[in-house]
C-alpha cells in the first residue's frame, strides 16, 4: 500500500512539469509577439527550459516504476 502511494506521488511530478511548460510557452509567445526580432533567442531559451522541465517529469516516472517493480 505505501509503495503504491509513493509511486503515485512520484508520478505527480508530471503535473508540475506540464504546468511549467505551459506557462513558459505562453510567456515565450507573448515575448515573441512584443519583440519579433528576438524570436531566435527566445525560442532557444524556451526549448532548453522545456527540455529541463520534461526531464524532471521523466525522473518522476522512472522513480515511480522503480518503486513499483523493485520494492
Amino acid at each position: 500500500m505505501s509503495v503504491a502511494l509513493a509511486a503515485a506521488i512520484a508520478v505527480l511530478t508530471g503535473i508540475g512539469s506540464g504546468v511549467g511548460i505551459g506557462i513558459a510557452t505562453g510567456k515565450a509567445t507573448e515575448a515573441i509577439a512584443r519583440q519579433p526580432e528576438a524570436a531566435g533567442q527566445i525560442r532557444t531559451t524556451l526549448l532548453l527550459g522545456c527540455a529541463l522541465a520534461e526531464a524532471i517529469g521523466v525522473y518522476g516516472l522512472v522513480v515511480s516504476i522503480l518503486l513499483i517493480f523493485v520494492l
